[in-house]
């Protein structure tokens, strides 16, 4: 079976909305859903320089967050643009927490240098944000198709021309003028994420085997609190640094504060900064977790603003207003992935990325908390700026189709990973991974691990949410960005250096 349009997006979360809202009006905009993606987990909420704040300030957080790796043109577009694109999304119904006298409450993450983050529900941000994005598409009669992508169209000129769709056992071609990947981030391809079992990194996976490049494929980044479930596999649930925005501090088992002389701003410090700290805390205390104190905020303040959080605590038997809750990293977000410009387009005619699968350079080693909601509405809208104008013809010919293969061994390429690959690495793991991954076939798990090791392997220095003990300082010998590309055999290899700035 075989159907057309002029574009196809891939991804239902907050990237994939804002450009299949924006395209609406004047282009046939199929989407394609495997699921609802990170959006409606996202519990912070959206930074953007509103109400009297200086984007130029944010811009500085977000580099100094970002380990000075950043793109400076796409983050002065990421700030510059933000708040439009949030009054946008509340013209669309998008219903922000308020204060009394009617403006936008706004509350302080870590790394941000005042509070500027908005939100919704008190921590349910991303549900809201998803919400209204997910109401106006439907207002505006944009087609949802539920789904797994499993592979591209590719015509003979070399341009993307199409999409293969699974549903109900059956695979449907999809014939397009352009499609846009907004299919999240590389969560389930570790063993423990904050991200649902749908985030596993096909959009990587499809991008290059199209022939499309990656960069920055070495910054994971770890979220320094998932509530510790005694877990370790499957989604964990998110415990918002908002949270210690309000005062929380976090603690050892002998009550001393971690984070205390560690960094300027204490509990408040950059995901990465917080994250290495509780790693080594627990390899020095031989601890699965440590804990984050809440019991100094007032009651009514935790449980208006963070009835998600709450929740989570009360599901294991504890209560965050009087008890100190067990929390841990976990796998969150990927600041790298397809290189794209500012607009959207990967160095494939016809390809396009945008939100976490995309790398434009905003997030530099290590994301500001709360950007990237604001990444996929402002950049949702870009991409779909250029579409509007510049949509290329549909090309005649013969095509072929690109197929993902099957994983073999699922959960053992996702215990390689998050052994080898994790907070803290070392060459000898990184090399040991990169062995074992090839002896597990080229399906889109494999893909996107051996993605990832072998940017890290490659980068022998440490930066933001890499962090090599063989290599741990920064060496700028190594200020340059990795590009990822399959090599001959099928299998990513790194295959080129970029200068910090020009991603």
């Amino acid at each position: 079976m075989t159907r057309a349009v002029d574009i196809v997006v891939i991804g239902s979360g907050v990237a994939g909305l804002s450009a299949a809202l924006g395209l609406a009006a004047t282009r046939d905009v199929l989407v394609i859903s495997a699921g609802d993606g990170s959006t409606p987990w996202a519990q912070g909420g959206v930074a953007a320089a509103y109400g009297g704040d200086d984007p130029l300030d944010h811009a500085h957080d977000t580099d100094v967050a970002g380990a000075g790796f950043c793109d400076p043109r796409n983050v002065r577009a990421l700030v510059e643009e933000g708040p439009q694109r949030l009054a946008e999304l509340i013209a669309h119904g998008a219903r922000f927490d308020r204060n009394a006298d009617g403006s936008l409450s706004r509350t302080l993450e870590g790394g941000h240098g005042r509070p500027r983050v908005v939100h919704a529900g008190g921590d349910a941000t991303g549900a809201e944000v998803h919400r209204a994005l997910r109401s106006a598409v439907q207002l505006a009669g944009v087609e949802t198709l539920h789904g797994r992508t499993v592979g591209l169209v590719k015509s003979d000129a070399g341009r993307v021309v199409g999409v293969l769709v699974e549903t109900g056992g059956e695979v449907t071609q999809i014939d397009a003028r352009a499609v846009v990947l907004a299919t999240g981030g590389i969560g389930n391809a570790y063993l423990a994420s904050t991200n649902p079992s749908s985030v596993r990194g096909d959009g990587i996976a499809l991008a290059l085997r199209a022939g499309a490049s990656l960069v920055d494929m070495e910054f994971v980044q770890f979220h320094p609190t998932a509530l510790f479930t005694g877990d370790t596999s499957g989604q964990l649930p998110l415990v918002t640094e908002a949270v210690r925005g309000e005062g929380a501090v976090l603690r050892d088992a002998e009550g001393r504060r971690i984070m205390a002389g560690r960094h300027p701003r204490a509990d408040l410090a950059p995901r990465d900064v917080v994250a290495r700290a509780i790693d080594a805390t627990m390899r020095r205390d031989g601890s699965s977790h440590v804990w984050l104190d809440a019991t100094g905020i007032a009651a009514e303040v935790l449980r208006e603003r963070f009835p998600t959080v709450l929740a989570s605590c009360a599901r294991i038997g504890v209560d965050l207003v009087s008890e100190q809750i067990p929390v841990a990293p976990a796998e969150h977000f990927l600041c790298g992935g397809v290189r794209t410009d500012r607009d959207g387009a990967t160095d494939v005619p016809g390809l396009y990325a945008v939100g976490e699968v995309a790398a434009t350079g905003v997030h530099g080693a290590n994301r500001l908390a709360s950007n990237s909601l604001l990444e996929g509405l402002v950049f949702g809208r870009r991409v779909a700026t250029t579409l509007t104008l510049d949509l290329p013809v549909a090309i005649a010919g013969r095509s072929r189709e690109l197929l993902l293969d099957e994983d073999r061994e699922p959960e053992r390429i996702r215990a390689i990973l998050t052994k080898y690959a994790g907070i803290r690495r070392d060459g000898a793991g990184l090399n040991a991974a990169v062995d074992e991954l090839d002896a597990l076939g080229n399906g889109p798990l494999a893909t996107v691990a051996r993605s990832v090791v072998v940017a890290a392997a490659a980068r022998r220095d440490s930066r933001g949410c890499h962090w090599r003990s063989d290599y741990p300082g920064v060496d700028e010998r190594w200020n340059e960005h990795l590009v990822v590309r399959l090599d001959e055999d099928g299998r990513p290899a790194v295959r080129q250096l970029l200068p910090s700035g020009t991603c």
